[in-house]
């Protein structure tokens, strides 16, 4: 797999598959007690594979998978891989704060330079703001750099389970 250098913090691909969805899940089911230390759950037509607790690190990825047919003899997989979703709800907030405070601060800004106030002060804080979201972009980089391994573990065992 190809994790590539291009800005994507959530891999994502998919895949044609020559069986159906029903045998795809089974298979992966039939894993479910596997000695590569992989945790396989499975939700409808969603099968999650993640690291165990005890060697998961706080940027351990996860693979969700999403198997489904439209057509007869067409079925489809599409992977994600992602941060666990409590490390993803937690940057998505810090995104949110950033933005927000970097509104704020441009309305506050633009009121002080309207009544003819000094208005560095917000200038710099929406500077600050701007440097966060390449600091959080950074982390994300980091994250992903330290799974990259555990990622390429959950492809290469979604693979060989699927014979692919």
């Amino acid at each position: 797999m190809e994790l590539g250098e291009e800005i994507v913090l959530r891999p994502r691909f998919s895949f044609d598959l020559s069986t159906t969805p029903e045998a795809a899940i089974d298979a992966f089911i039939a894993h479910k007690n596997n000695t590569e230390g992989i945790v396989v759950t499975q939700v409808e037509q969603h099968v999650f594979l993640k690291i165990p607790k005890h060697l998961q690190h706080f940027w351990s990825p996860q693979l969700d998978l999403e198997i489904f047919s439209f057509e007869e003899g067409k079925t489809t997989l599409r992977g994600l891989f992602g941060p666990k979703p409590s490390v993803w709800t937690m940057f998505m907030f810090l995104h949110f704060a950033v933005a927000s405070l970097f509104i704020g601060f441009g309305i506050w800004a633009y009121t002080n330079a309207s009544l003819n106030t000094p208005y560095a002060l917000q200038l710099v804080l929406m500077a600050l703001m701007v440097l966060a979201w390449f600091l959080l972009y950074a982390a994300g980089r980091m994250g992903k750099q330290a799974g990259k391994k555990e990622m390429l573990k959950l492809y290469s065992f979604m693979k060989q389970t699927l014979n692919l």
